[in-house]
């Protein structure tokens, strides 16, 4: 399976998304694909397989992921301070694979009905969805 994280800023929710991946999956291979150097090299560190930078490596990982896993940004163009396209939102947005986002009340994105959680259990109930779906995969 091919599974991504992909953040901005300074890459902490995809630093942690990618720890407890690799402490719930440790043989899941995890490409991290940063909006900026800074993520990258955080989500690097914490344990990805491999990372890029940039909207052309997000255009081009999106086209043949499994799961895509990030802050709800993501997908909204100008985000996270403009660090996401339009040409990144709408590339994540039409992939085929699973997304997996974490409704974090920023970026003027808001989700009605979501409870109000701290990042930690946000990455938890993120780690587990994707465990879930990989563990789904495997069995077919």
């Amino acid at each position: 399976m091919k599974l991504l994280v992909i953040d901005g800023q300074g890459g902490k929710m995809g630093r942690a998304i990618v720890e407890q991946l690799k402490k719930e999956l440790p043989e899941q291979e995890i490409t991290a694909i940063g909006t900026n150097s800074i993520a990258t090299s955080t989500m690097l560190k914490a344990g990805a397989d491999m990372g890029a930078t940039g909207e052309n490596p997000v255009i081009f990982n999106c086209k043949d992921a499994d799961i895509v896993i990030g802050p709800i940004g993501i997908i909204a163009a100008n985000s996270l301070l403009g660090e996401v396209t339009p040409s990144m939102a709408a590339a994540i947005s039409s992939s085929k694979a699973v997304k997996i986002l974490i409704p974090i009340n920023k970026c003027n994105v808001y989700v009605a009905g979501i409870k109000d959680l701290t990042l930690s259990e946000y990455v938890k109930a993120a780690v587990e969805q994707a465990k879930e779906l990989i563990s789904k995969k495997k069995c077919q």
